[in-house]
């Protein structure tokens, strides 16, 4: 490694560190970025599609978005703004194909109906009031609701064959919902900056960041092959590791990261590529989570396409590892703990014994038990025609708290230094269907000076960033509209 500095060192192979390299490169292309990644190849954890669901989170089908109060209401405000974060990445992406920097779009990403499925009377109730505050929202057009098993049957049949009739039922659909291989998108959005000059470090681990006095970061690094040490400097550095991001941002020496800790989740899914059974469930229906289960763990029956192959996916069963990387290390957990995260994250533990529950019961459950819960969905399933699959690792924020001394945070969390210089994503889902409001953020809070210059650059490749499509339901419907042709989406 040479020991000229770089502008821009991305931390991290996956989709995070592909969409802002690629922003950056549009609004500086003169900057010299260098990637790091350490393990063989891009996009090998949680980006790699058999890691996660691949949803493209708009705020459709999942529950978790819209909890239900004490006195039954429910709040559209969650499910709207992630719904507004799901646009700005597909104009970003519509952009780039428009431009012809991706590959032609169904490579990764391809229509799939988003529903929602639930049973018994109280969820029946539930779903029901949800759909009547999200039916008229501008980016929610074409909602569809239903309790009639024969409609419900025609929207998914899988879902239906062999149910009890006098199960009460209720189903809501979308059309227009995605299933996006963010594994594909990241090796084009990778392959994309290497045309443009980037470098790209493969197999080698950085074990320190350090700021020196000239104002640059000293990375440090270690390869994989030879186990030869070397380090170069940059002048901005973000950290897009994914459960490995918390562990770097502390060796940076940080003072932001302070008092936050990571609470990883495992996971696995039932996968089949039977034709039979792919032919007849061409959507995404979500379920709702059991008592205590983190919402990365609700359950779904997902058509997948990856490589051009259709396949279905149910899941996820979380479990608990002290792992925070798929590729990582069982000393992952203990080494994260510090002085300042150490009373949040015992208070964490304290307030979320339901969940700990839940997962010690997931952990030990057999395969009989996982066969159960996909037979709650489709209740013909037969054991012979399915297969498990190890899911990627979840790593969930927990911070400080002034009320109760930690809370355990779902969602993305981005740490930025006081100056700008480093940035850091933790957290889990959404993320990578947000991944360029995410990024976009990043750049505004770290390039305070600059992003007022970049915005009419910005503004054509995301034409509403910075604007509420749901405020307008003109501007809402031309969006999706223009995304979807872009796409090759249903409108």
């Amino acid at each position: 490694m040479t020991s000229k500095p770089v502008d821009v060192a991305l931390i991290g192979g996956g989709i995070m560190s592909a969409t802002l390299g690629v922003l950056i490169k549009q609004l500086q292309p003169e900057w010299t970025i260098r990637i790091v990644e350490k393990l063989s190849d891009v996009a090998r954890e949680s980006s790699n599609p058999w890691n996660n669901a691949g949803t493209g989170h708009a705020g459709l089908c999942e529950l978790n978005y819209m909890p239900e109060a004490p006195d039954g209401s429910v709040e559209p405000t969650k499910a709207v703004a992630i719904n507004e974060q799901y646009q700005l990445s597909r104009q970003f992406w519509s952009y780039l194909v428009e431009q012809k920097m991706l590959d032609t779009p169904s490579s990764f990403i391809n229509s799939s109906p988003h529903m929602t499925f639930v049973w018994g009377e109280k969820n029946v109730a539930y779903l029901r009031r949800r759909f009547e505050v999200l039916k008229n929202e501008p980016l929610f057009a074409g909602f569809e609701y239903s309790e009639d098993p024969a409609v419900i049957a025609e929207w998914s049949p899988l879902v239906m064959q062999g149910r009890n009739p006098d199960q009460p039922i209720a189903a809501t659909r979308i059309a227009s919902g995605t299933d996006v291989d963010y594994g594909a998108l990241t090796h084009q959005l990778i392959d994309l900056l290497i045309q443009d000059g980037v470098a790209l470090k493969l197999e080698t681990n950085v074990t320190s960041i350090r700021r020196h006095k000239d104002g640059l970061w000293r990375i440090r690094t270690r390869d994989a092959v030879g186990n030869t040490p070397g380090f170069f400097d940059a002048r901005f550095v973000f950290v897009g590791a994914g459960g490995g991001a918390l562990s770097l941002l502390q060796k940076s020496g940080i003072p932001e990261v302070k008092g936050f800790g990571g609470f990883p989740v495992s996971g696995e899914f039932l996968r089949t590529s039977n034709p039979k059974l792919v032919a007849k469930h061409k959507a995404k229906v979500y379920g709702k989570a059991a008592v205590g289960a983190p919402p990365m763990s609700v359950p779904h029956l997902d058509t997948r396409m990856v490589d051009g192959e259709a396949s279905l996916l149910f899941g996820p069963y979380a479990g608990f590892s002290p792992n925070f990387l798929k590729n990582g290390s069982v000393l992952d957990l203990p080494l994260s703990i510090r002085a300042h995260n150490l009373m949040p994250m015992i208070a964490v533990a304290f307030t979320n014994l339901d969940l700990l529950k839940y997962l010690i019961s997931e952990v030990f459950a057999g395969p009989k038990k996982k066969l159960d819960a996909l037979r709650e969905f489709f209740p013909n399933a037969q054991p012979e025609d399915w297969h498990l699959i190890k899911a990627g690792q979840r790593v969930q924020v927990m911070k400080k708290d002034p009320a109760k001394g930690g809370v355990l945070q779902f969602g993305t969390e981005v740490i930025t230094s006081a100056d700008g210089s480093m940035a850091g994503l933790l957290g889990a889902s959404p993320g990578a269907s947000v991944a360029v409001d995410i990024m976009l953020d990043v750049l505004k809070r770290c390039f305070p000076d600059r992003f007022p210059g970049w915005e009419k650059k910005i503004r054509t490749m995301v034409p509403h960033y910075g604007t509420k499509l749901n405020a307008d339901p003109k501007k809402a419907k031309a969006s999706l509209a223009a995304t979807a042709k872009s796409l090759g989406l249903t409108a």
